[in-house]
């Protein structure tokens, strides 16, 4: 378990603006960053990173929290797991208080964490096949080598070697006490019923471990380097519960500093594309590792840039696939190039023969804007023949229409329009044809299948009624989240002045009333207050942010970032009162309103005790007190207002 004074230091060294900034493209907006949103899709970025306070804040899904929470949200660590990724970041040596699990606490790792552990134990024993067996020295190593490969780009990369014999892996982590289910569940190894002992499916390949955004190995891809076997060149892990192919790219986890440094993520096909370029200095670079380029793969590069420059080696079938890569990246409103190698050349050969600023300024120079590269292409193939240009116009249209921005897509016609000499209005009714075909492609009211007919329902005269008692509580907890430990002036009943903070107030308020607490939340950061208390200590917002309770974590980022903040308008003889300010009147007028609908609630339920009773002085007695009680708050909350 990681000590109490570990888990502190980790949170006075993290800034959550350059953990979330590996995430989200941010932008300055005043005294926080902006950035569009990771949990959920949308066009004006709400999210939210506040550098003075430590904590970020996602106004479309509701999520917030610290660095730390950030971390669990986007990576699904553990709360351990997050902590032991910051501290690895900001070089923080982990600390463990010395505690035996019982055999309840080790059953209670989820096949999730398993998955994940287990891909590391694999990542690491096919590293020490290849540099410390005479196999995997003599075969994978030579390999690299043979393909230029530095060793700290090897290292960098953490390739790997997988013995030739059927079940070295498997039987290394059986060994280790990793079952033969979640070996099979990881795709690692594979258990058929004429080999009970079980295969590794990597044997005999160097391996090339696919990481997630943070660096946690997910999968592996592997490359046969016999040629007289007949299999697959490559092969890849299976569908896990950690790995979706389409959900990863590989190299993202190396090169996102640089993608984001540069504003421009290189887009190519292979691993060795990715490693290669990596080796000639070139990091802003990330690959779809095989697979068509998904939804999904796209929105992880624009975190971090809404650029890209998609490189082919100029292989016909592989610029044919290109073309849909281009429709899908227009449609989440990427700006893209596509550059096109010489005759021979991919981005591996061409890096390893040139020095890395000739490949940085082929790339900048000669990469094409979509409308000139598919134009370059598609009248290539058509040549004189006037319906095949025609039809290689209207798929250029087919893209343009794909763009989402207005000003863009008038742009991209008038560059058409120059280029073919044909009149705008024509390229205009071209692009309204296209754009109603992909609305009949992608809207639900378009299908064949007739569309029932919605139904008038009449809206419930009683709608759900608000509790005011629980909101007044909310509002109570954040109070003393946000203002916990400001001092107040005030003047008790003999009119003699006296100081207190707002938690203080607050607490003694709860306290004198026994008031009974509504939200099972609330009781807790209650309690973790009042043991502050005891201890001579205030608990407020900053205090809850370092606890292991998300919901806790989230609730103090919800107080203390709001969405918007006031301008400067004192530059305009414009002045406000200050929030702290006016704080201790709020305070007071919170408390009594709270106590008058507390009151209310104690009056509510002695009626119905009367309704139901036969000696009732005493509950008449009790009556008249709330009564009277109710009158001096009424008096008093008129003196506050």
């Amino acid at each position: 378990m990681i000590s109490k004074q570990t888990i502190d230091q980790i949170f006075s060294a993290v800034r959550v603006e350059e953990i979330v900034g590996e995430y989200v493209q941010l932008k300055r907006a005043g005294s926080n960053f902006k950035g569009l949103s990771p949990f959920h899709d949308e066009k004006s970025p709400s999210f939210v990173v506040s550098p003075s306070k430590q904590i970020w804040k996602d106004f479309s899904s509701g999520k917030g929290g610290t660095a730390i929470s950030f971390l669990m949200e986007i990576e699904n660590f553990t709360y351990p797991e997050a902590l032991r990724h910051a501290a690895q970041k900001y070089g923080i040596e982990i600390e463990e208080d010395k505690r035996e699990f019982t055999e309840e606490q080790k059953q209670a790792q989820t096949d999730k964490e398993l998955l994940y552990k287990i891909h590391e134990i694999a990542n690491d024993y096919f590293q020490e096949q290849m540099f410390e067996t005479e196999e995997g020295r003599t075969i994978a190593y030579s390999y690299f080598k043979e393909r230029e490969l530095r060793d700290d780009i090897i290292k960098k990369f953490h390739l790997g070697y997988s013995p030739e014999q059927r079940n070295a892996f498997t039987e290394f982590a059986l060994n280790k006490g990793y079952s033969k289910e979640i070996l099979e569940k990881s795709g690692l190894s594979i258990f058929p019923e004429n080999a009970p002992n079980g295969i590794d499916r990597f044997r005999e390949r160097v391996l090339f471990p696919i990481h997630s955004f943070s660096g946690r190995v997910l999968g592996f891809g592997a490359r046969i380097l016999k040629n007289n076997i007949k299999t697959a060149k490559y092969l890849n892990s299976p569908e896990t519960e950690i790995y979706h192919k389409s959900s990863v790219l590989y190299g993202l986890s190396q090169g996102k500093q640089a993608i984001s440094k540069a504003n421009l993520c290189l887009l190519v096909e292979g691993y060795m594309d990715v490693i290669a370029l990596h080796q000639s200095g070139i990091e802003n670079v990330v690959a779809s590792s095989g697979t068509a380029l998904t939804v999904d793969q796209i929105k992880l590069i624009k975190r971090l840039t809404e650029n890209v420059t998609i490189l082919f080696d100029g292989d016909p079938a592989g610029i044919k696939a290109s073309f849909r890569s281009i429709d899908l990246l227009l449609a989440e409103e990427m700006n893209i190039r596509i550059l096109l190698f010489p005759d021979g050349d991919d981005p591996d050969s061409f890096s390893r023969k040139h020095p890395q600023q000739y490949v940085e300024d082929f790339i900048k120079n000669q990469a094409k804007d979509f409308i000139d590269f598919k134009a370059e292409i598609l009248l290539k193939e058509a040549g004189d023949d006037p319906i095949k240009k025609a039809e290689a116009i209207r798929d250029i249209i087919k893209s343009v229409a794909f763009v989402k921005n207005a000003l863009k897509q008038e742009v991209y016609l008038k560059e058409v329009a120059n280029k073919f000499g044909i009149s705008e209005q024509s390229l205009f009714n071209e692009l309204n044809v296209q754009k109603q075909i992909q609305t009949k492609q992608f809207s639900p009211q378009y299908r064949q299948e007739p569309q029932e007919r919605p139904k008038m329902e009449v809206v419930p005269a009683d709608l759900p009624k608000v509790n005011p008692l629980i909101i007044l509580e909310e509002k109570l907890v954040e109070l003393m989240l946000k203002y916990g430990d400001l001092i107040v002036d005030r003047t008790d009943d003999e009119n003699k002045q006296y100081q207190t903070t707002v938690i203080e107030e607050i607490i003694g308020h709860l306290d004198e009333d026994q008031y009974e607490v509504q939200s099972s939340l609330n009781q807790s950061i209650i309690n973790e207050i009042k043991e502050g208390i005891s201890e001579k200590s205030l608990r407020s917002g900053n205090f809850f942010l370092t606890l292991m309770d998300a919901d806790i974590t989230q609730k103090v980022a919800n107080v203390l970032l709001d969405p918007y903040e006031l301008s400067n308008w004192e530059k305009h003889q414009i002045f406000f009162s200050k929030e702290e300010d006016v704080v201790p009147k709020i305070v007071q007028d919170v408390i009594f309103r709270h106590k008058r609908e507390y009151v209310m609630k104690l009056m509510g339920e002695l009626k119905l005790k009367l309704s139901e009773s036969e000696n009732n002085d005493e509950l008449y007695k009790t009556m008249m007190n709330l009564t009277q009680l109710k009158k001096d708050i009424d008096q008093k909350l008129f003196r506050v207002l």
